[in-house]
């Protein structure tokens, strides 16, 4: 007799309404199961914690770097992302240059789009930031890098 395993479910699947137009560069929801990774607001910092360019996307690309180390510390990687909010201090300019953040994002995530927030602020805590970028990922529990049962329950 051969034991077939059933196939591992997808770790992460949008949620998009049929009836609802398509999103571009996000989903409308996702869903997954496995150990959830709460990555807080990341900002254009070095290894020293100095934000060391300038501009909305030299910015973008070291925070999503930031976003991606920390994950991988985690165990994930970019398409375990569940969930991202941006923070931006001007909306207008960030609508400006769409074409180039998305070449930006897809750099550093890939094609991968997770339900998105774009919220803009007043101010960073950092005031040389222009973006910070939280995030939520789900990683798989049949992930191979997946903590769980790595860490003693508290």
């Amino acid at each position: 007799m051969t034991i077939v395993p059933p196939p591992m479910a997808p770790p992460l699947w949008s949620i998009d309404p049929a009836k609802w137009p398509s999103p571009r560069g996000y989903s409308h929801a996702m869903a997954g199961t496995g150990t959830f990774v709460f990555i807080s607001g990341q900002i254009a910092t070095d290894n020293a914690g100095r934000v060391t360019s300038i501009g909305l996307i030299p910015q973008v690309r070291q925070a999503l770097r930031n976003v991606r180390t920390v994950l991988a510390e985690a165990g994930g990687r970019p398409e375990h992302i569940a969930q991202m909010t941006w923070y931006v201090l001007d909306i207008d300019h960030y609508r400006a240059r769409l074409r180039e953040l998305g070449v930006v994002y897809r750099e550093i995530i890939g094609s991968h789009y997770p339900a998105m927030a774009l919220v803009e602020v007043s101010g960073l805590v950092n005031p040389d930031a222009v973006v910070e970028v939280a995030a939520t990922a789900i990683l798989p529990i049949e992930c191979p890098s997946s903590p769980v049962g790595n860490h003693p329950a508290p």
